[in-house]
């Protein structure tokens, strides 16, 4: 008898042992679905969140969850050359998910498909306004000359994704990666699943498979997970936030605002732009549709980046104001009366919906003539991004700008310079400042960072900034995992345990 009941609590304690758990497959529930899963995009966070890091991997990447700055990926090393260039030194025994071997070329090939005229990647924009030449010194060495130098190149080497020499320059639909997971299963408008790979040249995740589910409706994400229907939803509402043991707030890198096309009249009036600036009661939202803690923006970047200016002021709100300056620049003979449209992203974030249309209706209440359109990631994408149509209206896209790096060049060269692919102005101050900017260090860096920051806000009155949000997500109880600022974006999977 004594024998069973030992050889019994042996049995159950093996069964609770990390032996026989810690592993298996997971389910995430997202807000939006991935319109295509092509590397060099995955910088767009509907497409990041699934490959970047578990699929596709980059040189280099930002600690997010501790104070360690730039980490080696397929970099192990890298150092400044004497002319200025970046060394780095790569990975061996790494292989790609399709059986070839990772090397030099493949950087190479990979940085250059990415600045290619053949495509449209999104990463190509965090290089603006200056010239990267890659050249492989050996199989696994490679040097990036930049210019002007580029002190932070290591960073932005963290968005550049690796794929194998032989990619094609135009978008693929099945990702190559060297990540811990290759794509096994996609059907649009129903699931994505990640399966791990077992010749993975680093650490085993514990997670074995990740399929990941689409539902544009934050309150069924969260019912997901408390039913058990999925594992872990990033992005739920604050209102669904009830659960201290399954839900997290976490301080976000993303800024709401509204950017403005200044091509167009009026919105070529700097008096239009500040009226639609002073007519948005920003701290109404603030613990109603947007959560309580998130901060109202004084620039496209967070307050932790370099460069934050504490002394560029939140646009009051003043209803009045806005009525008098329409009024001026209708004497002026400025067409304030002209129709226009803000263009939203659907499930860009929680109650996206309910603020566009409290904006629409404070816009209207002092004068402006507002239509609302929302539309889908990609045709987003085409409103948001140069070349912009010829024959269009006023426009104004509502979108959500992330910058967790911690430096504005992730932003401030395609948001605002006159070759930036989302900038709707032309300013050769914005210009010169950027461009100086990029190439400082230290001291002067975040001083013309900071330069730039207050006369974007208060001179060109450039667009109209909202919020720096803060996410809610909602994470099984059988999980082990915190999110951090880099969540909206990034969601590596061997970040995940499971208990």
């Amino acid at each position: 008898m004594k024998k069973m009941l030992v050889l019994g609590a042996l049995m159950l304690g093996s069964a609770l042992s990390p032996a026989f758990a810690g592993s298996g497959p997971i389910k995430i529930v997202l807000a939006e679905e991935a319109d295509l899963l092509e590397p060099c995009m995955a910088t767009r966070s509907n497409i990041g969140r699934v490959i970047l890091q578990n699929v596709s991997e980059t040189l280099t990447e930002l600690d997010v969850r501790g104070d360690k700055g730039v980490m080696p990926r397929l970099a192990e090393k890298w150092e400044q050359n004497a002319d200025g260039s970046w060394r780095f030194h790569l990975r061996q025994g790494v292989k790609f998910s399709d059986g070839t071997a990772f090397d030099a070329k493949d950087v190479k090939h990979s940085f250059e498909r990415i600045m290619s005229d053949k495509n449209a990647c999104e990463s190509r924009r965090y290089f603006g306004g200056m010239t990267v030449t890659p050249s492989v010194v050996d199989d696994y060495t490679i040097d990036f000359k930049a210019d002007p130098v580029q002190p932070i190149l290591p960073l932005l080497l963290s968005l550049v994704t690796i794929v194998p020499e032989e990619t094609p320059l135009e978008f693929v639909r099945e990702p190559v990666g060297t990540g811990p997971y290759k794509l096994t299963n996609w059907t649009p408008g129903q699931q994505i699943v990640l399966t791990g790979r077992d010749d993975y040249w680093g650490a085993k995740p514990e997670v074995t498979e990740a399929t990941y589910l689409f539902r544009a409706d934050p309150s069924v994400r969260a019912a997901m997970v408390q039913a058990g229907e999925a594992d872990l939803s990033p992005s739920i509402s604050q209102l669904d936030a009830t659960n201290p043991a399954t839900d997290f707030s976490y301080l976000d890198s993303e800024t709401v605002y509204l950017r403005i096309d200044h091509n167009i009249e009026p919105l070529n009036d700097v008096r239009v732009r500040r009226a639609l600036n002073i007519a948005i009661d920003r701290q109404a939202f603030l613990g109603t549709l947007v959560p309580d803690s998130a901060l109202l923006a004084t620039a496209i970047v967070p307050p932790p980046t370099l460069g934050w200016n504490p002394d560029v002021k939140v646009f009051p709100y003043d209803p009045d104001g806005a009525k008098k300056l329409l009024e001026e620049a209708k004497a002026d003979g400025v067409k304030v009366d002209t129709p226009i449209t803000i263009i939203a992203r659907s499930a860009n974030f929680p109650n996206v919906t309910e603020i566009m249309e409290a904006i629409q209706a404070q816009l209207q209440e002092v004068g402006f003539t507002v239509e609302l359109k929302f539309v889908e990631v990609a045709e987003h994408e085409q409103y948001y991004s140069k070349p912009f149509k010829e024959g269009r209206g006023p426009q104004i896209v509502a979108a959500m700008h992330d910058n967790s790096k911690g430096d504005p060049s992730f932003s401030m060269f395609f948001k605002y310079a006159t070759e930036g692919t989302q900038s709707g102005f032309s300013d050769p101050k914005v210009d010169d400042l950027i461009k100086r900017a990029s190439a400082a260090v230290g001291e002067e860096r975040a001083k013309l960072w900071s330069e730039v920051i207050a006369y974007v806000h208060d001179e060109v009155v450039a667009d109209v900034l909202l919020f720096h949000m803060v996410g809610f997500s909602r994470v099984s109880e059988r999980l082990d995992f915190k999110p951090t600022m880099a969540t909206n974006g990034t969601l590596q999977l061997s970040e995940i345990k499971i208990k």
